[in-house]
């Protein structure tokens, strides 16, 4: 018999200490624990960094000295476990029930045609409610012998997800990149599981719960004020320069987006604040390129794995 893979998971906090180590006080009374805990920490002002080396001494900690924002952050903790076997990646704010990663290598064991790149776990928020801010995009067009191999596994086929507790293959990372550190935030986990899923197969599972402790329920389309600046310019850098979609998928997820950022606006209070974050985003997106994700990460003292291909 193989041995069971080895399971890094990777977090990434910024200012959320109490809100971390409920997440870590988690991810220790999973049923079946993670192998390793590696916790990014983004320059955090709060005390983050002095409660996990007190509380959680067996976690490894790396302090950044700036916040590179939750895209820097996951590519760093991916690069520092990328010698793993699976990555379990999850926000600060992330609290998995009990079950959830065994669920997962559940779901992965149970797979038809061998385990998929990647099986993400449903996600709730604080009442029970599906979490609209990361529901997995669903395949479109999934053919009818993967639909039924998902179901055996019970599971559905998905296209993206989230970086709130989805358990992806290491190595897959290492052939096809760390996500784009540049993103800082907004899209940078919906570039790099399209990037990471193309031609390949994901899963949701429904099995695994976390919890997703957001401060209100809602999707991304919440008034987000100067913010909204990341997700146009992100979303531009992903249509015209991301390997995750075919050309009929940017049409699909461009007339989504569309319809997104309509609804954005109608919900907004400040639509000044919109109009002038929308005209810096597209300014940027379209006359600017994201920086290699590995010359970020130097900056911030972590080196990038090798043999590695740069996510550009």
């Amino acid at each position: 018999m193989s041995a069971a893979p080895t399971v890094a998971a990777v977090v990434v906090t910024f200012d959320r200490r109490e809100l971390l180590a409920e997440a870590l006080t988690a991810l220790g009374a999973q049923t079946r624990p993670p192998d390793r805990i590696v916790v990014v920490d983004n320059a955090s002002r709060d005390g983050t960094a002095a409660m996990v080396r007190d509380r959680f001494p067996g976690v490894e900690l790396r302090e950044l000295p700036r916040n590179v924002g939750g895209a820097g952050g996951f590519g760093a903790g991916m690069a520092l476990a990328l010698d793993s076997d699976l990555l379990w990646l999850l926000d600060d704010d992330t609290v998995p029930e009990p079950g959830a990663l065994r669920a997962l290598l559940d779901a992965r064991d149970r797979a038809a045609g061998g385990p998929p790149t990647l099986v993400a776990s449903r996600v709730v928020w604080t009442d029970g409610r599906d979490h609209p801010m990361n529901t997995p995009r669903a395949k479109p067009r999934a053919s009818a012998a993967e639909t039924e191999a998902a179901r055996a596994a019970g599971c559905v086929p998905i296209r993206s997800a989230s970086f709130v507790s989805v358990l992806v293959d290491a190595a897959a990372v290492r052939e096809r990149g760390l996500p784009v550190a540049d993103y800082f935030l907004w899209n940078d986990d919906f570039e790099f599981t399209t990037r990471l899923l193309r031609g390949r197969r994901g899963l949701l599972c429904p099995a695994s719960v976390a919890v997703h402790k957001t401060r209100a329920f809602g999707g991304t389309e919440t008034d987000p004020g100067d913010r909204f600046f990341y997700e146009v310019r992100n979303k531009i850098w992903l249509f015209t320069g991301s390997r995750g979609l075919a050309p009929p998928e940017r049409v699909l997820y461009a007339g989504s987006t569309a319809r997104r950022w309509a609804r954005t606006f109608a919900a907004s209070e400040d639509r000044a604040v919109l109009r002038r974050a929308l005209v810096r985003g597209v300014r940027q997106g379209l006359f600017t390129r994201p920086r290699p994700t590995e010359a970020l990460l130097r900056e911030v003292g972590v080196e990038p794995p090798g043999p590695y291909r740069s996510s550009r």
